[in-house]
């Protein structure tokens, strides 16, 4: 691939994003969701999940898997749970359709989940994490994915990547977040690699044939592999419960069935649980908060980092300087 890049404001980002998904078929509510989401992930750095998007979301459309004018229905299903069927449309504005809800349930209650079902999900967890820390709220989100990844100890794909995302708030600064794949990588990480002609490195995936591999193709043909052995294989065994059989939607092998070898973003369910420690603590809030600042500063006092510094980081960059996409990626979104 060129190293050649364009450069583009956010603002020319957002714009391309949403005329991008606008041309493609897809209605203006999820465009506007969508585009918001993607100029914020690419102003983070975070390429995997940032315009590289738009091509699978346009894959997506054309092949009629996902429906472009779906419109979320959302359930007040219990005192402390949330529904949002997205009726087989992107995650992004069903989240955004539930969020008030689950705020608000959150709030009265100390705790409240969300649950968003048939939707197709292809983005990071973290901004929506983001989203409700700035609002006062701790939380936490997990969701499947299609069976990519071996279980520790095997070759065959089971598991989804099965992201796990995190928030906490902080008070007159930026939120703590953080959210990781519970493979040794993002899928997107290796397309990326995959179409840079750069090798991965070894650890990350196996070949067909359940060796290690340090070829994109052969992983992507091939099994990733969970972060941390057998402690990252429970953990996304976990995740396959909780935002699968427990919200009643489906297994990452499930929605590997459900794709039917179209290989397009997969359809399954979302899970949401946040906090209000305002409600845990009543009184006792500023005395208790505190300690998250003790606990910060003993991790920043060493020379380690915190979790999200470095998008913050770039963010206040691309604020000022843009994006830079490579040329051949902005080409090839052009032509869609």
């Amino acid at each position: 691939m060129s190293s050649e890049t364009v450069r583009l404001s956010l603002a020319e980002a957002y714009e391309f994003a949403r005329i991008t998904l606008l041309n493609a078929g897809l209605g203006p509510d999820h465009a506007t969701s969508i585009a918001t989401l993607l100029t914020k992930t690419q102003g983070d750095d975070c390429h995997s999940h940032g315009l590289y998007r738009l091509l699978s979301c346009v894959r997506c459309l054309k092949l009629g898997k996902v429906d472009p004018n779906a419109v979320p229905v959302l359930h007040d299903k219990a005192a402390g749970i949330v529904t949002v069927d997205a009726r087989f449309g992107f995650s992004p504005l069903a989240f955004d359709i539930g969020r008030p809800m689950l705020m608000e349930k959150a709030r009265t209650q100390g705790i409240a989940a969300m649950a968003i079902n048939n939707c197709f999900h292809f983005s990071a967890l973290w901004p929506e994490m983001e989203a409700l820390a700035a609002e006062g709220l701790a939380a936490i989100a997990m969701t499947p994915s299609h069976s990519w990844v071996a279980p520790s100890g095997g070759k065959t794909p089971v598991f989804g990547t099965n992201p796990f995302a995190f928030g906490w708030p902080r008070p007159g600064t930026l939120p703590l977040v953080f959210d990781f794949a519970t493979s040794e990588t993002a899928r997107g990480e290796i397309e990326l690699h995959r179409r840079a002609g750069k090798d991965i490195p070894s650890g990350w995936a196996i070949d067909a044939d359940g060796k290690s591999t340090t070829d994109p193709s052969a992983a992507l043909e091939g099994a990733m592999l969970p972060f941390g052995g057998h402690k990252g294989s429970a953990l996304s065994m976990m995740i396959e419960l909780m935002a699968g059989p427990l919200i009643g939607d489906a297994l990452s092998s499930e929605s590997m069935a459900f794709d039917n070898g179209a290989k397009v973003t997969p359809c399954h369910g979302e899970l949401i649980i946040a906090f209000d420690p305002a409600r845990f603590l009543g009184g006792r809030s500023e005395e208790h908060l505190l300690k998250a600042d003790t606990l910060f500063d003993a991790v920043l006092g060493q020379g380690a980092r915190l979790p999200s510094q470095r998008r913050y980081q770039a963010r206040a960059r691309s604020q000022t300087d843009g994006v830079l996409i490579p040329l051949e990626l902005y080409n090839e979104l052009k032509q869609l």
